[in-house]
């Protein structure tokens, strides 16, 4: 099943604070942020800390914004492109939003979420494998799904698998890549190498032991002259 996007809102403002300035705009709850797109000039933002860490608590990168910049009549639709955080306090530093047209298609990888319990795993001991953790896709930006899931309650037996073809991304949504592509798949379990390990130690042992065995043999015949 499909997600549909979600429309969220956010209020920013011009920002005339730049370069090693805006830590101070930081220490004042403010996060320094860029705009930028095909065909339109970039331009230096801000956004209370606070408003921003919720929306993108609630948004990935797959999710269209209503960007409302103070001073114009109309919203900007755009995604999050990157976020920049304090490696050590994992605190805001920068955001980089990225503009789109609402009528021209783009391209972006998708996120691939495994849903369900596959029987096969329960049953047999299978090794439920994800084999793809993202695909690429085709469509409007508000066809955009902020993730696909991968249903796999019926991989009923060892070696059943979910295909690209087999998942629901919508009729609006243009996938990119091959539709016969494995998902995900039940794998037998590892018993068989558990075993062939096992059996490799013991001929080692017996190996070893021979070995011992041949070394004791001239010792014992020294020992008869």
């Amino acid at each position: 099943m499909t997600q549909a996007a979600t429309l969220i809102e956010l209020a920013v403002q011009p920002r005339e604070v730049l370069g090693k300035k805006v830590k101070r705009l930081r220490r004042e709850g403010i996060t320094p942020a860029n705009i930028y797109g095909h065909g339109i000039d970039s331009l230096a933002l801000q956004v209370p800390t606070r408003d921003l860490a919720q929306t993108i608590r609630v948004t990935g990168r797959n999710t269209l914004l209503q960007l409302h910049v103070e001073g114009e009549s109309k919203p900007r639709p755009v995604f999050v492109h990157h976020v920049q955080r304090d490696c050590i306090k994992d605190d805001l530093l920068h955001v980089d939003f990225f503009q789109v047209s609402l009528k021209e298609k783009i391209r972006l990888d998708i996120p691939l979420v495994i849903v369900g319990e596959a029987p096969a795993v329960g049953v047999y001991h299978g090794i439920l494998l994800q084999n793809l953790n993202a695909i690429a896709v085709e469509c409007l930006p508000t066809d955009v799904p902020p993730q696909i899931e991968v249903d796999v309650s019926g991989l009923e037996e060892i070696d059943d698998a979910v295909h690209l073809k087999d998942l629901d991304i919508g009729p609006d949504v243009t996938l990119l890549v091959d539709p016969e592509m494995v998902v995900a798949k039940v794998a037998p379990p590892r018993i068989e190498e558990v075993e062939e390990v096992a059996e490799e130690v013991e001929e080692e042992e017996v190996e070893a032991e021979e070995g011992e065995e041949e070394a004791e043999k001239p010792e014992e015949e020294a020992a008869e002259e």
